[in-house]
């Protein structure tokens, strides 16, 4: 009873946030500065919604959100199962070296990495698209030490029997481990979409153009200087949490086994 009340505690002052937010989207102006939560029921409305479409094209942000998003996760999930599968499974002169270096760059601060990946990502001709705000973010070295964890889990034996039938190295990785990794592959899609989805500073100096806005960068021009809708910017804050929401509902299983796959021994 100690441990689930304890428990439960948490889950409040966790969830006390959202249920604000929730709150915040159905106030009416004046309400913000009279009720903290949830005002009378006749109170409630849905202006803040409606003035939030008025005022921003959301449904283009959301959309965009979501494209970005999307092909940032197919990307990393291909070249972090790829680089996991060939740190896990082979062995090769200079792995411990390319090892470190690749964990030393997972010490660096990614406000550093601004000016150069600008520069970069400038001579290349990408800036103001979306291939300039996805691929600086293509290769996680995060993602490949998670998947090399996971596919470390897999008998040899069995890749060994692979080859004895005649099947590909490309063909075990995809016939063999990757269906194996399954709860890694829920978990890294979910923490790939997020940091993605909540992504503000790289595509604020990437995008330049309202129509290629991602959510984050929407909601930001509702920021003004001398007066700001708080209505319809909760409003619009909530919705941009409902996609992220449903996806870890979705995979939560896959979730919590990805992140204790290789834990254990056995």
């Amino acid at each position: 009873m100690l441990l689930y009340t304890c428990l439960l505690l948490a889950s409040v002052v966790m969830l006390t946030p959202l249920v604000w937010l929730i709150a915040a989207a159905f106030k009416q102006g004046e309400d913000f500065f009279v009720y903290d939560f949830f005002p009378p029921p006749q109170r409630l409305s849905l202006t803040n919604f409606r003035s939030l479409f008025d005022q921003l094209p959301f449904l283009s942000f959301l959309v965009n959100s979501l494209f970005v998003s999307s092909a940032t996760v197919i990307v990393q999930l291909a070249f972090s199962s790829l680089g996991g599968f060939a740190l896990a499974k082979y062995s090769f002169r200079g792995k411990r070296v390319v090892m470190f270096l690749m964990l030393s760059t997972l010490v660096i601060p990614p406000e550093v990495l601004l000016a150069p990946l600008y520069e970069l990502i400038y001579r290349l001709g990408l800036m103001d698209s979306y291939r300039g705000l996805i691929a600086p973010h293509a290769v996680s070295v995060f993602g490949m030490f998670l998947f090399a964890q996971s596919m470390k889990q897999v008998p040899d034996d069995l890749l060994l029997a692979g080859r004895i039938d005649g099947c590909t190295e490309f063909g075990l990785y995809w016939r063999v481990v990757m269906p194996v990794s399954r709860p890694m592959i829920g978990a890294f899609c979910l923490i790939a979409f997020m940091s993605s989805w909540n992504s503000f500073i790289w595509p604020l100096i990437v995008l330049h153009s309202q129509d290629n806005f991602t959510l984050p960068l929407g909601l930001n021009q509702m920021v003004g200087v001398y007066k700001e809708d708080y209505g319809a910017l909760m409003a619009g804050t909530l919705l941009s949490v409902l996609p992220v929401a449903v996806l870890f509902f979705a995979l939560q299983k896959e979730f919590v086994a990805g992140l204790t796959s290789g834990a254990v021994k056995g």
